[in-house]
């Protein structure tokens, strides 16, 4: 790890060395800070130019990493432990069983139900229950997206050609060129207004398939409010999860 400083603020920064590149790559993220990737031979006084020109860019996007929420600890799944869906949090209540053979997971009265065999070990408890409440989500998000893509559809004059809950480790959402849409299955943990956000957003693609000035102005026609919504994902992102 290497630095350099910027007025008062002294920033840390790894250097990445590729064969062939020929340009320099900036990037900052939770695990790794800054990170250059530059390529072989390039002189240290142009790095530090760089660093140098990019600072405020930089000491910026380190505020807003510091906003996000940390990530949760795994899940243990043991009574008592806390599950969100649509923004709420319910709790969940373990059973054992003795003629049970596979474990079971159901939603009643406001709480999280499992049922599991008397025998099974803690770390196969784990796996298979985190099994169940990802297929739970996904059965239960799948209904909610169908009742707002009623909503939604008509209002934007859209319509995907498919779309389902699969695993994305880091978008909420894509687009593709044939107009399927695919969310990451953990949004339906967030509040249901941010889950429509995230839906208008990937609809809003099936007509600008860029970010462009005129993509973000139609977002903003079917939700005002769409920033705020977006931000709460930002901050708030690594929260939805079971690991």
């Amino acid at each position: 790890m290497q630095s350099f400083r910027y007025g008062q603020t002294t920033i840390d920064y790894s250097v990445e060395y590729i064969k062939g590149k020929k340009d320099v790559s900036l990037s900052i993220c939770l695990n790794e800070g800054v990170k250059l990737v530059v390529p072989h031979g390039i002189h240290s006084d142009k790095l530090e130019g760089i660093l140098h020109k990019k600072a405020p860019w930089i000491l910026k996007k380190k505020n807003e990493l510091n906003e996000v929420a940390a990530a949760p600890p795994p899940k243990e799944y043991v009574s008592g432990e806390k599950f969100a869906y649509l923004g709420r949090h319910y709790r969940l209540k373990v059973h054992k069983s003795e003629t049970l053979n596979n474990p079971t997971l159901n939603f009643k009265q406001g709480r999280f139900i499992a049922e599991i065999p008397n025998n099974m070990n803690a770390d196969d408890k784990v796996i298979r229950l985190s099994s169940l409440f990802k297929e739970w989500y996904i059965t239960q998000g799948s209904r909610k997206i169908e009742e707002r893509l009623k909503v939604y559809c008509p209002k934007m004059e859209l319509e995907p050609t498919k779309i389902a809950f699969k695993e994305q480790q880091k978008r909420w959402g894509t687009c593709t060129k044939e107009g399927a849409i695919y969310l990451n299955w953990r949004i339906i943990m967030a509040p249901m207004s941010v889950i429509d956000y995230v839906l208008v957003h990937e609809l809003a693609h099936l007509r600008y398939p860029d970010h462009s000035t005129d993509y973000w102005r139609f977002v903003r026609s079917i939700l005002p409010d769409y920033e705020q919504r977006k931000e709460w994902l930002r901050i708030n992102g690594p929260l939805l999860s079971l690991n």
